[in-house]
């Protein structure tokens, strides 16, 4: 007959798995209701508006990569709330002429205040480039000019590469973007969920030592 410390390892070994896979369950359960929450918390803090419009800075970067973008940072210049209007991302054979004809704008009023950067393909390049032109310039503020959806990332960015630099978000609005009930519109859903996956590899990357990936443009 087997004494009763030679079956207690069998039962010990069952309760041990089951609290494993009850843990395993919960944790599959947790990450889609956390990215879920996440996306819900990113959708509807999208800025619906320009919270500061008055205030001047050194510098308005704008990013290229969506619509109206270059048309507002022209518009900002020529309403002087800068000295200078940085480009950032420009295909390497546009120059500042060939910008000014693209946005149908007058070259003699902005064009010597316009400086355009050729070498970001993405949002973390953007971010290096200017820096490198602000310091150039001895720059220390700058009013960031980029899509709603994508302004927190940028924001994020570029904060991380000029941490001492005062940066004031001027978000651009485009109509085919329905930030009012996001959910129900597939095409803005997409977009959101896209930007939204692409903020978080942002956040995690410089702690998991994640890698730049060449698709995270915009």
């Amino acid at each position: 007959m087997a004494r009763p410390d030679e079956t207690a390892p069998e039962p010990r070994r069952r309760r041990l798995g089951a609290i494993f896979a009850a843990a395993v369950l919960a944790v599959l359960v947790a990450i889609p209701i956390c990215w879920l929450g996440g996306l819900i918390w990113f959708a509807e803090t999208i800025p619906r508006s320009v919270q500061d419009t008055a205030t001047t800075t050194d510098a308005i970067v704008v990013l290229t990569g969506g619509s109206q973008r270059v048309q507002v940072g022209l518009q900002l210049l020529a309403e002087k709330k800068a000295r200078k209007l940085f480009v950032s991302g420009v295909y390497p054979t546009v120059d500042v002429p060939a910008l000014l004809h693209a946005e149908h704008q007058p070259a003699e009023a902005v064009q010597c205040c316009i400086v355009l950067g050729h070498i970001a393909d993405n949002t973390y390049g953007n971010a290096q480039e200017t820096a490198t032109w602000m310091r150039e310039e001895g720059y220390r503020s700058l009013r960031l000019v980029t899509a709603s959806y994508h302004m927190r990332r940028a924001l994020l960015e570029f904060s991380r590469t000029m941490p001492d630099a005062r940066i004031i978000p001027n978000p651009v609005f485009t109509e085919n973007v329905k930030q009012g009930r996001w959910w129900a519109w597939p095409g803005t859903f997409g977009l959101i969920v896209g930007e939204y996956d692409k903020y978080m590899y942002a956040v995690a990357r410089p702690w998991l030592r994640l890698p730049l990936e060449p698709e995270l443009t915009g």
